[in-house]
């Protein structure tokens, strides 16, 4: 009876296990909170949750008669939240209360402006005068209207003929503090399109390089005439996928369409950041460029490599892609280093099918599936609130409190050479750089190991000048005496030998 009886506990156990495994499980088997990152091997480590589902937010939330349609775009001013709700030609605006959310106004139209109805609107952008900037795709045309919806401005479709001919239809964009526009348009591939404040065009910025394979640059080469050349596609840049500007005026943009061999050579830059004058000034300098996963099923849509759809900038510098391919945020601070992946695609909480658009408000972050019509809320949890205290003491000078939270983090994560990483290089401030080294070395940082080093080898020089010199000075003098001693003495020796032969 005991037997039969213990028997019946282990099968219970069993199936309560495998379904715990179960409620917690993706389509493809992977846990829906699993956070991991890579080590120096690039092996996957699992480590703790850095952010966990807060809510999801869904039209019955909000109270919408209409549900929302295939929203493709989120933006986030203060506690003010904005949705492109693009299937139903309208802009939602919801104010965040607490843990609740109280949707405003529906913004379908604009007073005064020709016409008034929004059609399609993808994109959306709120200046600190309260302006809101909506694309308006299918009526070709970047709107302004100020807070109370009376009509400003359109930025239209540029008469310059580098344009380019075929309709305008902007579909992401960004303003500067200025009011200048930054905008991406469907099947404009010259980069970014930019317009001053008054509407003016003032040309294209940050242009993605031209990709191609060697196979085809051979055969394009070898074409002889016009009429075979012409037949063939041209060697043309690839569109950006997304935009976000940082509080420094920025533009971090993201690029899905590259060849998979190309990322890890750091040729396919999915991820860029701008300057004034378009080039990329990303600082890379992790293990591996920021490319979101680094081992996928080559040749797969499914299963391909990270293709990162939209992007968001917190105040500390770290930014967020997230990935279409499998529902996955990745988060990399300041120098290009991943902090840490979660996410999947599915249907439960915190994972996505159709991830289409990311913001954030302070450290939490707002995730918008366009499937699923939902805006799902990752909040940070005590371990991804050290990291990003120590990123941020950081970055204000504090060094010694960010090695501290650095080693709060360790006893949390034993294994995350992150943490070592910001150690060393709060060490490194405070010009203790033979301790700096060991957290470099923990970390198998051999750049900033070989920077420690060098200072810690000119401190040990500088600190011993004086004896190095007078060792110096002293190894002079013997060898200059040793050099007369042994003068004197083949002197002598010769004197001797002619006494001698006489």
């Amino acid at each position: 009876m005991k037997s039969f009886t213990r028997v019946m506990t282990m099968i219970l156990a069993i199936v309560t296990l495998v379904s715990s495994i179960q409620a917690f499980a993706s389509e493809d088997g992977n846990f829906t909170n699993y956070t991991y990152n890579y080590d120096y091997w690039q092996d996957e480590i699992e480590m703790p949750d850095a952010y966990r589902v807060e809510q999801v937010v869904y039209s019955g939330t909000l109270g919408l008669e209409t549900p929302m349609n295939k929203p493709q775009s989120l933006y986030i001013r203060g506690n003010r939240v904005y949705v492109a709700d693009t299937g139903n030609n309208r802009v939602l605006e919801i104010e965040r209360q607490g843990n609740q959310f109280k949707l405003l106004q529906i913004i379908d139209k604009i007073k005064g402006a020709q016409p008034e109805t929004l059609s399609s609107p993808s994109d959306m952008f709120v200046d600190e005068a309260g302006n809101i900037y909506i694309a308006d795709t299918n009526n070709q045309r970047i709107i302004k209207a100020d807070k109370d919806l009376n009509f400003v401005m359109s930025f239209v479709k540029p008469t310059d003929p580098t344009f380019g001919e075929g309709d305008f239809l902007p579909a992401r964009m960004v303003v500067d503090v200025s009011g200048r526009v930054y905008a991406l348009a469907t099947n404009i591939n010259k980069g970014l399109i930019k317009y001053e404040a008054d509407g003016i065009f003032a040309g294209f910025i940050g242009a993605n390089p031209v990709t191609y394979t060697m196979f085809e640059y051979i055969w394009k080469t070898f074409f002889t005439s016009k009429a075979q050349r012409a037949q063939q596609a041209a060697f043309v840049p690839t569109e950006y996928s997304n935009i976000a500007i940082d509080e420094e005026g920025f533009i971090y943009a993201t690029n899905a369409v590259f060849s998979e061999y190309d990322l890890l050579w750091d040729n396919a830059k999915p991820i860029r950041r701008l300057n004034s004058i378009g080039n990329d000034i990303l600082v890379k300098n992790g293990w591996l460029p920021p490319i979101g996963d680094i081992y996928w099923e080559e040749q797969s849509i499914e299963h391909g490599p990270s293709k990162f759809k939209d992007i968001t900038v917190l105040e500390n510098d770290i930014y967020v892609a997230f990935d279409r391919t499998r529902g996955r945020l990745f988060g990399y601070d300041s120098q290009g280093i991943l902090l840490w992946a979660f996410g999947n695609k599915g249907n439960t909480e915190g994972t996505f099918n159709g991830a289409v658009s990311i913001e954030h408000m302070g450290n939490d972050l707002y995730c918008l599936d366009e499937l699923g019509c939902t805006i799902t809320v990752f909040r940070p949890t005590d371990y991804g609130n050290l990291i990003f205290e120590a990123s941020d003491q950081y970055l204000k000078g504090d060094y010694d409190a960010s090695a501290d939270t650095w080693r709060e983090v360790l006893k949390l994560n034993a294994n995350y050479n992150l943490a070592f990483i910001g150690i060393g290089r709060a060490l490194m401030r405070q010009e203790n750089f033979e301790e700096a080294m060991k957290y470099f070395r923990m970390a198998y940082d051999q750049e900033n190991y070989g920077r420690a080093y060098r200072y810690f080898r000119k401190e040990r020089i500088e600190e011993n000048i004086g004896w190095i010199v007078a060792i110096a000075v002293v190894l002079i003098a013997v060898i200059l005496i040793l050099r007369v001693i042994r003068k004197m003495k083949w002197e002598v020796q010769e004197y001797e030998s002619k006494r001698k032969a006489r």
